[in-house]
């Protein structure tokens, strides 16, 4: 069975090197519902953290205001693709992309994220994405469901 998140906020939390280092956690802004989807960075001049985009396997800058980094993640977390995207383009949507995950451009590759990293998602909490809710990650059974 997929996940299924709410709107809100939460936190990514990106790996980083081979089990050296603390993972890095960001912000998350949640965009599950088709308003919330359709509107995600529309207008805005700037995000902290990330925003999820799910369920969704492309996106568009139409009407962007900043150029984007985009990472198309599968249904584990797995980052299958990363790509930046100037205002005004239109994303090929990806076959296996079940979620999209958003942040302002150049800002992925300083979080390590490329494809094959596989990232955790904690929903709940407030705007700093302090407090957990379900996990979603591969294991399921916490997920948000």
């Amino acid at each position: 069975m997929g996940r299924r998140w709410r709107d809100g906020v939460g936190r990514v939390i990106v790996p980083r090197g081979e089990g050296t280092e603390d993972p890095l956690v960001l912000p998350l802004e949640i965009s599950a519902s088709y308003r919330a989807r359709t509107k995600g960075l529309l207008g805005r001049e700037s995000i902290a953290g990330a925003m999820l985009l799910s369920p969704a396997s492309g996106v568009h800058t139409f009407g962007m205001r900043i150029p984007i980094d985009v990472a198309y993640l599968d249904r584990r977390l797995t980052v299958l693709a990363v790509r930046t995207m100037p205002p005004g383009r239109l994303g090929l949507p990806r076959l296996r992309a079940r979620h999209v995950l958003e942040a302002e451009a150049g800002v992925m590759a300083g979080w390590g994220l490329r494809a094959g990293v596989r990232v955790r998602v904690e929903a709940g909490g407030d705007a700093d994405g302090v407090r957990d809710g379900g996990v979603g990650d591969a294991g399921g059974a916490n997920g948000p469901g």
